[in-house]
């Protein structure tokens, strides 16, 4: 199964994807929204519920223009979104980075330098049995690069146990701050410090498992983490 990548370098616009506050912070370039999601961990998952809205934090992986969340069986937006035949279920997701604190002089100017990624559709179960492995993996690689190849893959039962929605990257979005803070001419004679706080994300030493057997070496592609 092919996942072709579209040809276009950016989103197309809609009404939903073009904030109504900062919208020169907003981008469709695709590789940005590419590398934002690539980033991440967690993505958190909207949709409404007997009336009401849900969000949710999941596992994703991205394979070309489709997301993937990963769920159980169980689960009930799993279940809401039905199969390829089905209406589906619409959410949003969202993906967000804090990479720094902005202190302000004035307590109405501290911000967030941050980059997100907000994606608008239709999630629909994934039926077909290569497309499902082909996700399962993705969701793997996406926490560690390589890793899909180097464990055991997921047998009948667990397969069965294990339901994955997929939404295309169509109608999507990402919006970044950057710099310092914005403070009011009249404030920058106070005398409050201003500035920003660089937040990064760091790995620490690995731990392997207390039954770990004997000579086995942590793999290599761990240390593309650090």
């Amino acid at each position: 199964m092919e996942y072709a990548m579209s040809a276009t370098a950016s989103y197309e616009p809609t009404e939903r994807t073009v904030p109504t506050r900062s919208r020169d912070r907003a981008s469709y370039d695709r590789a940005t929204v590419h590398a934002i999601l690539d980033e991440g961990y967690v993505c958190h998952l909207g949709f409404v519920r007997d009336g009401a809205p849900v969000v949710l934090p999941t596992l994703y992986g991205r394979v070309g223009d489709t997301l993937y969340l990963h769920g159980s069986t169980g689960s009930r937006p799993l279940r809401m979104a039905g199969g390829a035949e089905e209406p589906g279920l619409p959410v949003c997701v969202t993906v967000t980075h804090v990479d720094g604190l902005v202190l302000a002089r004035s307590a109405f100017h501290h911000s967030m330098n941050y980059r997100s990624v907000v994606v608008h559709g239709t999630a629909r179960q994934v039926t077909d049995e290569t497309e499902r492995r082909t996700a399962l993996d993705a969701l793997v690689d996406h926490v560690v690069p390589g890793r899909s190849a180097d464990s055991r893959p997921a047998d009948a039962k667990e397969l069965a146990a294990t339901a994955v929605i997929k939404l295309d990257l169509a109608e999507v979005s990402a919006k970044a701050r950057t710099g310092g803070p914005n403070d009011d001419a009249a404030d920058l004679e106070l005398p409050y410090w201003a500035g920003v706080v660089p937040v990064r994300r760091t790995y620490g030493g690995v731990v392997p498992s207390a039954d770990l057997a004997p000579g086995i070496e942590p793999p290599a592609y761990l240390g593309a983490l650090r």
